[in-house]
């Protein structure tokens, strides 16, 4: 029997955001612990590295097997290419497979947008209203989509490296009908809601002038050597993370303001605390989430994907 195949647009059309944000709070809710999560595993390879997640629910295993190549674009070839095999969990036979590179596009932007949501539940903010956006790859594109589809934007404000990319995004989504321009990195301080989506090595704004009543997403970085967000800001805010471990293995975002050790002792809440309605931030702070990416994500994501493909629901 031939293994079916998902391919890149079939995997977007089958999973639209609100999908995903709903079968990763169903996820949650049922009992799938992120905590469980094996370290994802790098090999080097010649031109880059192999990445492999692998994972499993109630339902399914499987693994993402991604390649990072650096020197890639400048060849006009992408940097991170990948496939994801989905398993049954209780046989472990192959199911399908699909584009891995676009399931890490559905399913980050649908995390953040989960994240988003309930933490602008505890804001009482019916939308994400002012959104200062940091990046202009394919990515940022897709989280803007994300939070316009699950919580709603009053205007959007593009800030990337280069001016040309930044207008030609904030013009997209203009077309759209969404407010949209480019700007600079001190907008932020105006924002309601900020979106940082680079892949930067250095704090990409003054965390000094985020309002304490801003939500803040960072899921660019997932190593102790990025950074998007800069200390004072990690210090100020009620965090949210993927999950503790992960967060402490591989936030570069959090490390720098306080030690791993700080971290578990305190001060991290997490994705299952808040969708669950356990995480308390404290008073007269921004609401922080930052993230790394995480398996328990992919397979929540390609097990939906795979029941829509199949045109029935799983069953055990």
């Amino acid at each position: 029997m031939t293994l079916p195949y998902i391919d890149a647009a079939a995997l977007r059309a089958l999973v639209p955001p609100a999908a995903a944000v709903a079968a990763l709070e169903d996820a949650l809710r049922g009992g799938q612990d992120p905590e469980l999560d094996p370290p994802r595993l790098f090999a080097p390879l010649a031109a880059g590295e192999f990445l492999l997640m692998p994972a499993q629910s109630a339902r399914y295993a499987g693994v993402k097997v991604a390649t990072v190549a650096p020197g890639n674009p400048a060849k006009g070839h992408p940097k991170i290419q990948g496939t994801y095999l989905l398993l049954d969990g209780t046989y472990l036979t192959p199911l399908c497979a699909m584009d891995g590179a676009e399931l890490t596009l559905v399913r980050t932007p649908a995390v953040t947008a989960m994240a988003l949501k309930h933490l602008l539940a505890l804001r009482g903010a019916a939308s994400a209203g002012a959104v200062v956006v940091f990046g202009t790859s394919l990515q940022a594109d897709r989280h803007i989509g994300a939070l316009q589809a699950v919580c709603g934007l009053a205007s959007l404000v593009v800030v990337g490296r280069r001016a040309g990319a930044a207008q030609e995004l904030a013009a997209r989504w203009a077309s759209r009908g969404v407010a949209a321009r480019a700007g600079s990195p001190s907008e932020v301080e105006g924002a309601d809601v900020v979106v940082c989506a680079t892949s930067s090595p250095e704090p990409v704004f003054d965390g000094a002038l985020v309002r304490d009543s801003a939500v803040v997403a960072a899921i660019g970085s997932h190593g102790l050597e990025a950074r998007e967000i800069d200390p004072v800001l990690a210090r100020r805010a009620s965090v949210v993370v993927e999950g503790r471990a992960s967060a402490l293995r591989e936030a570069g975002d959090l490390i720098p303001a306080r030690s791993a050790q700080e971290w578990a002792e305190g001060g991290l809440g997490t994705l299952a605390e808040l969708v669950g309605g356990r995480f308390v931030p404290e008073e007269g702070t921004p609401l922080l989430y930052t993230g790394v990416g995480m398996s328990w994500e992919d397979i929540v994501v390609a097990g939906l994907a795979h029941e829509r493909f199949a045109g029935h629901p799983a069953r055990d």
